[in-house]
């Protein structure tokens, strides 16, 4: 489903938390910008939890792609765009229409959040409002989170109006919230032989479980290494996944024996690939902050680093959504 409403003047238009229960975390994006679009689940069905959630990616959002969540089983549709689109990359006539999260298990009495990016098409002109259906299935029940506002009506009227932003100038999403949004960085540091650069972690919401780490590891000698763990204050155990595409389904798996990095090679564990995977939180990293923490390899060690935290759903250090290809 692909659905797109002009500009109506007022923000009255986006839909408050306080009246929708599937919101957008962001509010606004600029033309041509890349939009985290954070879906943010408030409540389950009559007190059932939520095992699946369904975005469909509205006409003139282009290259959509999702953030795999542990312990849910990640899906999407391809379809034609009504036009063809100028990318960061060049020009776009098909993409993802539709991402699904199923399998896992959000209690009605808990809040998370299921995130993709896209780029906002450059033909969006400022004052636009765009919808973004979201259907959330339970155990028992569903909802539909899809009706949009007719022209002159006020989505506030409506029982289950889909999550929206808004369309706006470039300068109104820089400025403050972007030096809000870029944590320090921490210098890269040397283990022997390893060079281990950018070490960094994406923020998460209060309660989340997992947070995903990053990290950069270059071997200057002759014998290969082993990261075999990692661990930071507010997690009880730090491993290394893998992630993989098969049949059109995202798959996570540990790396049980660790990641070798054989001489002269650089591995890089970023978002979509190998990654470190910290478990049982007993805290919430925060955007800007920065955390000490430890790598262990088989030859060099327990090594300290310090992690920088990017925002929630960031592709790259520093904040940054890299370009998608």
């Amino acid at each position: 489903m692909k659905i797109l409403i002009p500009a109506v003047i007022g923000l009255g238009l986006v839909a408050s938390s306080a009246q929708a229960h599937a919101v957008l975390e962001r509010k606004q994006a600029s033309p041509g910008s890349t939009y985290r679009g954070v879906v943010q689940i408030m409540h389950g069905c009559d007190g059932k939890p939520t095992t699946k959630v369904s975005v469909s990616i509205p006409e003139g959002l282009i290259g959509a792609k999702p953030m795999p969540k542990p312990g849910w089983t990640l899906a999407m549709t391809r379809g034609a765009y009504a036009k063809t689109y100028t990318t960061h990359h060049g020009t776009a006539s098909e993409g993802v229409t539709s991402i699904t999260w199923s399998g896992g298990s959000l209690p009605d009495d808990e809040v998370d959040e299921f995130t993709f990016l896209a780029q906002v098409a450059d033909t969006f002109e400022p004052g636009a409002t765009v919808y973004v259906p979201v259907q959330q299935d339970c155990t028992e029940g569903s909802h539909s989170w899809s009706d949009i506002p007719k022209p002159g009506q006020d989505a506030h009227d409506l029982k289950a109006a889909a999550p929206a932003f808004r369309v706006v100038q470039a300068a109104q999403t820089g400025g403050a919230m972007a030096a809000q949004a870029a944590p320090a960085k921490a210098a890269s540091v040397k283990a022997g032989d390893l060079t281990i650069e950018t070490p960094w972690l994406r923020a998460t919401p209060n309660g989340a479980k997992v947070a995903g780490g990053y990290v950069r590891i270059t071997n200057t000698g002759s014998t290969p290494d082993v990261l075999t763990g990692a661990a930071v204050p507010f997690a009880t155990s730090g491993d290394i996944h893998s992630m993989s595409m098969e049949g059109g389904v995202m798959k996570m798996a540990p790396v049980t024996e660790g990641l070798t990095i054989k001489p002269g090679e650089t591995v890089e564990l970023k978002p979509g690939g190998y990654h470190l995977m910290f478990e049982g939180l007993t805290g919430a990293p925060k955007a800007g902050e920065t955390v000490a923490g430890t790598l262990t390899f088989q030859r060099a060690g327990t090594v300290p680093v310090t992690f920088s935290v990017a925002p929630i759903g960031a592709s790259a250090p520093g904040g940054q959504h890299q370009h998608q290809h």
